[in-house]
């Protein structure tokens, strides 16, 4: 079943972070963890990462370094910031509680007497 790509929409920053929670990676290589990690339900591309990745970076969230990857090749790194880690563990949070919520209401959940 294909899901709706909005609902990667919201949350697709708080996936990257918590990926980057683990190891720092470049850019590629969180694309392809993203995929394997969800059994190829998140497939994201270039052109949504690296604007996504830039707009964590300059909210401080991340922060990003060089390294050498071999004799020709410098690939760009992002990690964590203690910024970055805090406002995951808040976007955790906030995210069990919603998905709690609409499991409840999902599971048909107890009725309450509201009116």
């Amino acid at each position: 079943m294909a899901l709706d790509k909005t609902l990667l929409a919201g949350s697709s920053a708080t996936l990257v972070l918590k990926l980057l929670d683990g190891r720092d990676m470049y850019g590629y290589q969180i694309i392809e963890e993203l995929a394997c990690r969800s059994n190829n339900v998140f497939q994201m591309k270039a052109g949504t990462l690296y604007p996504l990745l830039h707009g964590l970076e300059k909210k401080g969230l991340l922060e990003s370094y060089e390294e050498h990857a071999d004799s020709a090749r410098v690939r760009k790194y992002y990690r964590l910031t203690q910024k970055g880690k805090k406002f995951l563990q808040e976007k955790t949070d906030e995210w069990k509680e919603y998905s709690s919520a609409v499991s409840k209401i999902l599971e048909g959940g107890l009725y309450c007497e509201c009116f």
